[in-house]
């Protein structure tokens, strides 16, 4: 097997947790990186890279972690245009809009799902994601749920069943008869397809009793649980997520104190998804009251076309400095090993032997530059699974 060599690296991102001591992202200066098949088998000092059969010279610039998008919702069709306008004119964003994205996804055929979910899988690939997450939860019946998670599991293995997203409109005066099919033939049906089961805890959507049923049952069935806390309110998803031992709690928004020492004290990361304040105009989350906390804090797109149609993480790293107390380490460190940490993984998000070659090769001399120059094109080659891709 041939190995391949990228040298004259300015700036290499490692996120090695043995350099960390010295640096959050185990950052290696005039660095390179050597590929042997779809893994990383050597990192250090230019100077000392050992000779290989390829060689491609980075030209002075950075290079990172393929980014890890641990939160999105990739099957749908059509968008929601005219409620973003109305929403920028002045009308508050509720958890309601959800359904209209479901009537256009059940009338939607297969094929043009899956081209949708491939145009933003290419979208983000470009922008430097390399591994992501994707959700069902806009078709909210048996069918069109496992359809949703079959599509999906085609193009990744981190696959989450969210029929708990809102309550199905034919259920809307029976949400517990809804809970009984999202906890029976509904989970019969697309656990087979998926690694991860979500529930939005939310006022609008499902309550804490309500959640902790689906969760449980996820379990039963062998889904690890995720959750959609404290995105629009105060409530008691983070501390479910926490109780039930969730891989993370995405958006994060509206905490308490208890919350955040939940969080701190536990391996459920905190995923903030500033990209649907942004398109909503709410509260940003406190980013940097939870990493003073101690909490593991990932980063995510929440990719999806009502609260957050961007599939650009770096869109979400700049935003995160800006806006949420991040430093610019500290935000690069979230959308990648942070995403890798959310979806509890070791072999993304980093750059060490033994992990995925997965690489993202910026036009500037430092990772700094993702939230220094927000909104430029920076990145400018992408390797995933150790095939250049961009």
């Amino acid at each position: 097997m041939s190995a391949t060599v990228i040298t004259n690296i300015a700036t290499l991102v490692t996120n090695d947790p043995s350099l960390r001591d010295s640096d959050p992202l185990g950052l290696v200066r005039d660095a390179a990186v050597v590929i042997e098949g779809d893994r990383v088998v050597w990192t250090g000092e230019s100077s000392k890279a050992p000779a290989t059969d390829n060689r491609v010279d980075a030209g002075g610039r950075a290079v990172l972690p393929g980014f890890v998008d641990s939160h999105s919702h990739l099957v749908f069709a059509g968008d929601r245009t005219e409620e973003f306008n109305a929403r920028m004119s002045g009308r508050p964003y509720s958890a309601g809009g959800i359904r209209t994205t479901v009537a256009a996804t059940r009338a939607a055929g297969d094929a043009d799902l899956e081209a949708n979910l491939t145009r933003y899988l290419t979208e983000g690939l470009r922008q430097g994601t390399t591994t992501f997450e994707t959700k069902s939860g806009y078709g909210l019946t048996v069918e069109d749920e496992a359809r949703a998670l079959r599509l999906a599991a085609r193009h990744t293995d981190e696959v989450t069943y969210l029929g708990a997203h809102v309550v199905a409109p034919e259920f809307a005066d029976d949400p517990a008869g809804y809970v009984s099919l999202i906890t029976g033939d509904m989970l019969n049906a697309c656990a087979p397809h998926a690694r991860w089961i979500d529930v939005f805890c939310e006022k609008g959507a499902f309550d804490g009793d309500q959640a902790r049923a689906v969760l449980t049952a996820g379990k039963a069935k062998g889904l690890h649980p995720r959750i959609h806390a404290n995105q629009l309110s105060y409530g008691p998803g983070v501390r479910l997520a926490v109780e039930l031992d969730a891989a993370s709690a995405d958006h994060c928004t509206h905490l308490t104190d208890a919350d955040v020492d939940a969080l701190a004290n536990s391996s459920t990361v905190a995923t903030l998804l500033p990209g649907a304040e942004f398109s909503t105009r709410a509260a940003w989350p406190d980013a940097r009251r939870l990493l003073d906390a101690g909490a593991t804090v990932a980063l995510s797109t929440d990719c999806n076309p009502g609260s957050s149609f961007t599939s650009s993480v770096p869109f979400c790293v700049a935003l995160a400095v800006r806006d949420m107390g991040m430093t610019p380490d500290e935000a690069v460190w979230a959308a990648t090993a942070g995403g890798a940490a959310a979806l509890r993984r070791t072999d993304v998000g980093r750059l060490v032997p033994g992990a995925y070659a997965d690489l993202v090769l910026l036009d500037a001399p430092s990772h700094v530059h993702l939230a220094y120059r927000p909104g430029v094109p920076l990145v400018t080659g992408v390797w995933r699974r150790g095939v250049r891709k961009v």
